[in-house]
């Protein structure tokens, strides 16, 4: 029997410098390029379910150049994420942008192709709209998942001018389709002002918890992860993270900012803390780059995404302390 070939990761840096060549996610093979993988990183530039400030459709391609300054060895996890298992990009899928019904079709059919033989799927927005077809597919795959939602907002509302499917509704959505599990799903970050009292109650009913950035300024970072974790069980987990969860001072280039929000140091560590759950598939969305600078959101997502990947490394491919 043959043994698995090693997995492919970014080129050598000291040979071929970072802001050189084809900026895929990582500077990562392309999925064409590599006989398999277990993680397929896929971008979906779509924004056209968004309800205030567009621009998400071009988060991929900003997202993947402020990638190429990661490398490969993440010393807060203690994993070698690139090298302990096969990762690649897989470009981008493509959605009708004058048609939201039948872009939301063409991701979740792209989705369901690309993990069909069991690979996971980072994939980066685009518009909060995306997390319904891909949490389709999840639920088709592992039954009702538990959402794990890093947003300013619910996203639960119902309709905008009587559209039912925009970026502030995926997860009402979800819920009403069955595609959750009710006693498991979490928001982290929930923050700003809301309509009226009946949002909260009516996301309290569709099945999610929430920890809120007032809660995390009050009752501090390691009591928030132990909630989350405590909600989240041994389900399986779709995390879904909006960047605008960050303050506009990490974050500004996003579509709907509000004031008050997570750092990116309090993000990344509660995604770390993910290694101790069953993450089986996430996506990183709502980066505008017309409203960044210096690449602070894009370098903010780019790190977030590189967690994520480390947390889905494999337990028996982490390094003996």
């Amino acid at each position: 029997m043959n043994a698995p070939e090693s997995p492919i990761g970014p080129p050598d840096a000291s040979v071929n410098p970072r802001y050189a060549g084809i900026a895929t996610f990582a500077r990562l093979p392309r999925l064409e390029d590599v006989p398999r993988a277990d993680i397929a990183v896929v971008g979906v530039p779509f924004d056209s379910g968004v309800s205030y400030r567009p621009g998400a459709r071009f988060g991929p391609a900003h997202i993947r150049e402020a990638s190429r300054l990661l490398r490969p060895y993440n010393p807060a996890q203690d994993v070698e994420p690139f090298s302990q298992q096969q990762i690649a990009d897989a470009g981008d899928i493509s959605a009708n942008p004058f048609n939201l019904t039948e872009a939301v079709q063409q991701i979740e059919a792209a989705a369901e192709q690309l993990s069909a033989d069991g690979k996971r799927l980072l994939t980066l927005g685009g518009d909060h709209t995306i997390a319904l077809p891909l949490l389709r597919v999840a639920a088709r795959r592992h039954g009702p998942v538990a959402v794990l939602h890093f947003d300013a907002h619910l996203d639960t509302w119902d309709t905008y001018f009587g559209a039912p499917v925009t970026h502030g509704t995926p997860f009402r959505r979800a819920s009403e389709e069955g595609l959750i599990d009710l006693t498991a799903s979490t928001h982290v970050g929930i923050r700003g002002p809301l309509y009226s009292r009946d949002d909260l109650r009516d996301d309290e009913r569709l099945g999610f918890a929430v920890i809120s950035s007032v809660d995390i300024e009050s009752e501090g970072l390691p009591r928030a992860v132990e909630r989350m974790l405590a909600r989240l069980g041994d389900r399986p987990v779709y995390l879904s993270i909006d960047i605008d969860v960050l303050d506009p001072a990490h974050a500004p280039g996003t579509g709907t900012p509000e004031a008050g929000g997570m750092t990116s140091r309090e993000l990344l560590a509660m995604i770390r803390a993910l290694r101790a759950v069953n993450l089986v598939g996430a996506d990183v969305v709502e980066v505008a780059p017309a409203y960044d600078h210096a690449q602070l959101t894009a370098v903010a997502a780019s790190h977030v995404a590189y967690e994520i990947l480390s947390a889905m490394t494999p337990a028996s491919s982490v390094h003996a302390g």
